[in-house]
């Protein structure tokens, strides 16, 4: 069985944004046009600190659908598992790289020293606790063992001349991947709802951390970007319109 040389053991997530057509004048003009009808095109390019009472107003009464009058591309670089969450948020648009037409990189997922590993109590009711060095030793040595044996396997299907769609079914979840992934405002809040802990939120979530390490990201990116919608969508319980 190959020896693997250059395997990469990680626990960072990459979110860049590729391209963008998102501003808070976007929401304005969108919102504009039941009262406004052509005129509203005067709004397209206003200053959209004018208008952050009305931006307050759509949020905090749900009319969501100004919202989606903007687009956002991310590139986005985490394991596999993550991207198996993403794909539960359906109004996004997902570009991913395929191991039937390309070698996979041996980069691996392993849990960092903050990752929270002991779960207690049952599904739905359940938090999780700091582990103890010995378990973070052993969670490390176990999933680089695993993460080795099973890239060694996919290398030598490879090499015996196995297609690629066919060696890579040994290959674990936690294999970094990465995609194009792109949405609206609109979508995006459903998304940071749902992906990120925060107290303040009016409904708790709880999601998996390394999704969550994504979203927080991506909010980030997002906020530099409308600050006037975000600071909106914190303001009325970080409740998608």
């Amino acid at each position: 069985m190959n020896d693997v040389q250059g395997i990469t053991f990680t626990s960072e997530m990459t979110v860049e944004l590729v391209k963008q057509a998102a501003s808070d004048a976007d929401v304005i003009w969108a919102a504009r046009v039941s009262t406004k009808g052509e005129q509203s095109l005067a709004d397209v390019n206003g200053d959209p600190e004018r208008s952050a009472g009305l931006i307050n107003f759509l949020m905090r009464d749900r009319h969501g659908t100004p919202f989606e009058h903007s687009s956002m591309t991310f590139y986005v670089r985490a394991p596999i598992f993550v991207f198996r969450e993403f794909m539960r948020h359906r109004t996004f648009s997902y570009n991913e790289e395929s191991g039937r037409y390309r070698r996979l990189d041996p980069v691996f997922y392993v849990p960092g020293p903050d990752r929270k590993l002991v779960q207690t109590g049952k599904p739905g009711a359940y938090e999780f606790s700091e582990g103890s060095p010995e378990q973070h030793a052993l969670a490390r040595e176990t999933v680089e063992a695993a993460c080795r044996q099973s890239y060694a396997a996919y290398l030598e299907m490879l090499d015996a001349g196995i297609a690629r769609e066919v060696a890579r079914t040994v290959l674990p979840v936690g294999l970094y991947s990465s995609m194009y992934a792109t949405c609206n405002a609109r979508a995006l809040m459903n998304f940071l709802s749902l992906r990120v802990k925060d107290p303040a939120a009016t409904f708790p979530s709880f999601p998996q951390r390394e999704i969550e390490m994504v979203a927080e990201q991506m909010e980030a990116i997002w906020a530099g970007l409308m600050p006037l919608t975000h600071a909106a969508f914190e303001r009325n319980g970080r409740v998608c319109p």
